[in-house]
């Protein structure tokens, strides 16, 4: 099921969109079960994915932006940073906002499987006094900023803040399949303030359209992009939706998000998540259990047996198919939805990953 999934619109007119190539690797759960270390992990990090959209009610530091785990992200792309260019792996992440990368002044376990940017080898970069923490559902990083030019899909992005790890203490990180992250997120959930890279991008007039998009293929297919001040119409039939959830439900009974709720589309994590309770409704529905590890299993054969999950998004519904929230890893079959705790006055609260999960309107 190939889908597109918009950050923002706008006003569709002539423009050059600056795209990034996308590349499918092995995900970190995948990384932890093959090295045996998946049920230890997930009994020593507890997990809630809302964390990272409300640091100040998460963060234990006025500066800390809490950002969630990325166990299940599997789409990734390359950007250079520095003169001359030095390569990085990173997630483009919707849910965070904060541009980082390993460093050599990094001396953890997780920085030296990985690539490290090495400021004296960069004639434009700048330092600062400036230190930046973040804290993960499964990890965390600290360091310190600088400025220097990034690259992107084409885009020289000049004067560019960005976070080098001097701390990354977590298992996590080590073996996690990416060097660092760029946030696509809005600047008030950046950690420290730090501006974020298409903010930056947009400042400097690089593109012509204040948007982006992305297009994730679906299962090992190549073509996944991250584009920048556009939108590509060659990737997607029919018209685009804005996310505004009217309802979840199975076989045309509400199984959750009665009355609507909000919703937020993350990048940067492929488990979709919401509040508690109706998750817990929905894994009964389905006939999920909590293993010993604490992950939701489900049996392999209930791909045939059971019904979409259907997401009326803005008066169009979008049905979820088993083989879409089931996810199929080796011998074992795991729910694709997570509970997550949030306490907040304007109402419920789903993440739709977008990495496992892929949505489509009826027809």
């Amino acid at each position: 099921m190939k889908w597109l999934l918009l950050l923002s619109l706008v006003a569709l007119s002539e423009c050059l969109i600056y795209k990034v190539p996308l590349v499918k690797k092995k995900s970190l759960r995948q990384n932890l079960r093959e090295n045996g270390l998946l049920a230890d992990f997930l009994k020593q990090h507890p997990r809630n994915p809302a964390s990272k959209y409300f640091p100040k009610e998460a963060a234990t530091l006025a500066d800390t932006e809490g950002l969630e785990n990325y166990m299940d992200e599997e789409y990734f792309g390359t950007i250079s940073i520095g003169t001359p260019a030095q390569e990085f792996t990173v997630i483009f992440d919707t849910g965070s906002s904060n541009l980082w990368v390993p460093s050599v002044y990094c001396s953890s376990l997780a920085c030296s499987d990985h690539n490290r940017f090495n400021p004296e080898d960069s004639s434009t970069y700048e330092a600062t006094s400036e230190s930046v923490s973040i804290t993960y559902g499964t990890g965390s990083m600290t360091g310190v900023l600088g400025y220097d030019t990034v690259r992107v899909g084409g885009i020289e992005d000049t004067n560019q803040i960005f976070g080098l790890s001097e701390s990354e203490p977590s298992s996590f990180l080590y073996y996690a399949p990416f060097d660092g992250i760029l946030g696509l997120a809005y600047p008030s959930i950046s950690a420290s303030g730090a501006t974020p890279v298409f903010d930056n991008i947009w400042d400097q007039g690089l593109v012509s359209q204040d948007l982006f998009s992305v297009y994730l293929s679906s299962d090992d297919e190549s073509g996944s992009v991250v584009m920048f001040g556009g939108i590509d119409s060659s990737y997607y039939s029919g018209s685009l939706n804005w996310i505004t959830v009217d309802s979840i439900t199975m076989n045309g009974e509400s199984i959750a998000c009665s009355g609507g709720c909000q919703a937020i589309v993350d990048t940067g994590t492929s488990l979709l998540a919401g509040p508690t309770s109706g998750i817990d409704n929905i894994q009964s529905y389905i006939g999920a259990s909590e293993d010993s590890s604490g992950e939701a299993v489900i049996s392999c054969s209930s791909i045939y047996s059971l019904p979409d999950i259907v997401f009326t998004i803005n008066g169009v519904e979008f049905p979820l198919s088993p083989s879409a929230y089931i996810l199929e890893e080796d011998d074992s079959c795991i729910s694709g939805f997570e509970g997550m705790d949030l306490d907040t006055s304007s109402g419920e609260l789903w993440i739709l990953a977008n990495n496992q999960i892929g949505l489509a309107p009826v027809a």
